[in-house]
């Protein structure tokens, strides 16, 4: 029995095996032997991947391997780490990521991130959303009004929220604080979305609102998810990629559809980790 649409208007998850194409596929973010370095440390090496427009892909293997610090490195986070060495190229639709006259600012609002811990400003659920409109020059009032309440009905939250906007966002449930963090990004309308385990934090009840509010967004966004939860990426995904460490550093093992992935691995290492053999 398929679940039926939520009040929400959020579309649901459906099995791998009956899930349409989200998309022809089309690169979106082209990566190439992309490697990164905490001082001597590596943290993953020579990965070579394509994400496709507009579709749910899920970085999956254990912890350690790399795919947190590969997910900050597509919208240059790891910029902010002492340190920090990336070589390799990333294109973002042609543009060239790691080329030192790209606009870091204007790259972060085309690529937003969702953190693993949520992590609302101190200031009302209002400001929350205003405060980066502001900061990248918007100052109508009326088009600021608009954004807040079309991104929090798009999370789901409007109905939960809109007569206490002026309310601590830090007062909101941890499933709550979640969506606003997403409206938050949402409101810079960005054409992709970086997300580090965002349902690790959430209780079930919340993990499976924000699933059903991640499925929602595909087509409209180009989604990478990493997660430690197999039946999360098979609910959700449409490519999957699962990385793992070889020699001291994280390497990409194996990418593909979410089905091929989870149903015909190729690697035998994808086998046992799917399976839950290994991992």
């Amino acid at each position: 029995m398929k679940p039926s649409v939520p009040a929400s208007g959020i579309q649901p998850w459906c099995p791998l095996e009956e899930r349409p194409a989200c998309c022809e596929p089309t690169p979106f973010i082209e990566v190439e032997r992309l490697s990164l370095h905490y001082g001597q440390k590596p943290a993953f090496h020579d990965v070579t991947i394509s994400i496709n427009k507009g579709c749910i892909t899920a970085l999956v293997g254990p912890s350690g391997c790399g795919k947190t610090s590969f997910l900050t490195s597509l919208n240059r986070l790891t910029d902010l780490i002492p340190g920090c060495r990336v070589s390799g190229s990333i294109r973002l639709d042609g543009l060239d990521l790691l080329d030192p006259n790209t606009d870091v600012i204007r790259l972060r609002r085309r690529v937003g991130m969702i953190f693993q811990k949520p992590n609302p400003f101190p200031l009302s659920i209002r400001k929350n959303l205003e405060f980066p409109l502001r900061e990248h020059g918007l100052r109508d009032r009326e088009q600021i009004a608009a954004t807040v309440e079309t991104v929090l009905r798009d999370v789901g939250l409007w109905d939960e929220v809109k007569d206490r906007l002026n309310s601590p966002a830090l007062a909101l449930s941890g499933g709550q604080q979640q969506r606003l963090c997403m409206a938050r990004a949402l409101a810079l309308s960005p054409e992709a979305l970086l997300m580090d385990e965002p349902c690790s934090a959430l209780d079930p009840l919340s993990s499976g609102v924000v699933e059903d509010l991640i499925v929602g967004l595909r087509n409209r966004y180009t989604v990478l998810i990493v997660t430690h939860n197999l039946a999360q990426a098979r609910r959700i995904a449409d490519y999957a990629a699962l990385f793992w460490v070889q020699n001291g550093a994280g390497q990409l093992i194996e990418a593909g559809t979410a089905k091929q992935v989870f149903t015909e691995p190729r690697d035998p290492l994808t086998a046992a980790y799917v399976s839950g053999m290994r991992g």
